[in-house]
């Protein structure tokens, strides 16, 4: 197999790019993808991300290391293997982030990268229901929409306003320095079907004969010839098969994730050294900051029961699941449709902080145990909070030389002050929301993490007992031009040649809110510089 750009990882940013690079019909590229088609009809249905988050087929089925931050817990730690990725099994949930999440990338030394420089590529990329304008794109390929609107998430959201909160309409449309707010979160849907990076991007695409996309293919490693990334090699149908070879003409292009790109780095012998050394990899090319820097959002819930009021929970099963399904088939709104999160506030609860720094969600059920995924039998209202700027940082490393040996990721959650500090400001303020009018008057008494439990050390020892990743890995493969960075503001990897980096791991620090946004806003404006050099060694 041969290609002028052999891309690793049909995800969100590879399909992005497979899309972008393929619009000429002179450049030829190949995508590998681990996963198979986009075929199980749980990835279409918006609300069926609760049945994929330990899919067997569908995920990578990782988990994270034993930590004290998550009381000494392994939790899981789902990623997408398939077509479009995580964008084919994740809550749909579409937030950008704050303006200033790019201004500090840019401040950081990442030329390109503020949010005036980032805004035109979101632009690009949406085809928002909604008006157009300065903020908002209309004629892009990725679908997003208004959620639809449960009257007991309305009344959250009127107990936001309660509480001195400033409403936004537009989630996606802030200015620099806001205020506290809350409002109605965005979704990656297209009519009533989820619309990911395989839909949108992809599907199309796969019309062009410049593209070929192999899939259920495992990559081993990244080929080099000297400094320079000639190829991968790769296997396909399962353990035990033939290692085949593709040959890359100009780049190869890494987009396998915050979790798989360090991992399949650290396998073609890119990464620190010391590590190399211990998982018997000889060294090509010392990058000590590979698979190191990782960052994500920590969430916790609450709960309580609800009375007088709709939720999900009790219309999840039996009869009122049937209306649920009929009603989605043939209006295209109801509880099939919903995100995990549906309402959105951000808050400050750090003195310290210049913008909010908790991201505090409402769901209009509530999960067993505290856990997104089995809703409880019972009408009930929950919310969960998370530090948008987190201090820890955790890492990805290799186990072992074998590719199919799954990476030991490690977030290293709630291992700086200050992040212990955010989680417990952030439970207080959801309980302050949840004692506004608009909602007391529904619920009863909290049943987590239970109003007998107060004190902050109480609730920093409810948080690492019953919280949960938000799924939003990043800062594994960070840019930046420091001696931890991995790739440059081109998101070529530092030292090499022909190969660069381009998915949520480039990010020098997480964006403050959802991450899939930001990372198809990463592999359009990516896909502009590659297309630019291109231009560039042509004229010269």
């Amino acid at each position: 197999m041969q290609a002028d750009y052999i891309i690793i990882g049909a995800g969100s940013a590879g399909c992005v790019l497979a899309n972008r690079l393929t619009e000429d019909p002179k450049t030829r590229v190949l995508l590998i993808e681990a996963g198979g088609r986009d075929w199980n009809p749980l990835i279409h249905i918006p609300a069926g991300f609760f049945k994929m988050l330990d899919h067997d087929t569908l995920t990578w089925k990782f988990r994270s290391e034993p930590d004290p931050g998550t009381n000494g817990r392994a939790i899981n730690y789902t990623r997408g293997r398939v077509i479009g990725g995580s964008s084919s099994i994740n809550g749909l949930i579409y937030i950008r982030g704050q303006p200033e999440d790019y201004d500090h990338w840019a401040q950081l030394g990442n030329r390109g990268w503020s949010w005036d420089d980032c805004l035109p590529y979101f632009r690009k990329a949406e085809r928002w229901e909604g008006e157009g304008g300065d903020a908002r794109g209309k004629e892009g390929p990725l679908f997003t929409s208004r959620i639809d609107r449960p009257a007991i998430c309305a009344a959250a959201l009127e107990a936001g306003l309660q509480t001195g909160l400033e409403y936004r309409e537009d989630l996606n449309d802030l200015p620099s320095a806001h205020k506290d707010c809350i409002g109605w979160c965005q979704q990656t849907r297209g009519g009533r079907r989820r619309a990911s990076a395989a839909r949108t991007y992809l599907h199309p695409a796969l019309r062009r004969p410049n593209l070929q996309l192999v899939t259920h293919a495992l990559v081993h490693r990244i080929v080099f010839d000297g400094n320079r990334a000639v190829g991968v090699e790769l296997s396909r149908g399962g353990p035990g098969g033939a290692v085949e070879r593709a040959d890359a003409g100009r780049e190869v292009i890494l987009s396998a994730g915050a979790i798989g790109s360090p991992h399949i780095l650290q396998l073609s012998g890119v990464g620190d050294p010391a590590h190399l050394a211990k998982i018997g990899v000889p060294v090509v090319h010392a990058l000590p900051g590979v698979g190191k820097n990782m960052q994500d959002h920590y969430t916790a819930r609450v709960s309580y029961p609800v009375v007088g009021a709709q939720t999900a929970n009790e219309r999840s099963r039996g009869l009122p699941l049937a209306g649920e399904v009929l009603r989605w088939l043939v209006t295209g709104k109801g509880m099939l449709t919903y995100s995990p999160s549906i309402v959105a506030a951000s808050v400050k609860v750090l003195e310290e902080s210049a913008t909010p720094d908790v991201q505090v969600t409402f769901a209009p059920g509530s999960f067993k145990g505290g856990q997104i995924g089995a809703l409880d039998e019972t009408p009930g209202l929950s919310s969960g909070a998370w530090q948008m700027r987190p201090l820890s940082r955790g890492y990805v490393e290799a186990k072992s030389n074998r590719p199919g040996d799954m990476p030991a990721i490690n977030p290293r959650y709630l291992s700086e002050e200050s992040d212990r500090r955010a989680i417990v400001g952030g439970l207080r303020f959801a309980r302050r929301l949840f004692a506004a009018p608009a909602l007391k008057k529904f619920v009863r008494e909290e049943t987590l993490p239970g109003a007998h439990l107060q004190s902050d050390d109480e609730l920093l020892d409810y948080a690492r007992r019953n919280g949960s990743t938000c799924y939003h890995a990043s800062c594994t493969c960070m840019m930046g031009q420091h001696a931890m960075a991995v790739v440059d503001d081109e998101l070529r990897v530092h030292g090499l040649d022909g190969l660069r980096v381009i998915d949520a791991s480039v990010m020098p620090a997480v964006t403050s809110t959802n991450t899939n946004a930001p990372t198809i806003m990463i592999a359009e404006k990516a896909a502009a510089i590659i297309k630019g050099a291109v231009r560039q060694r042509m004229a010269a």
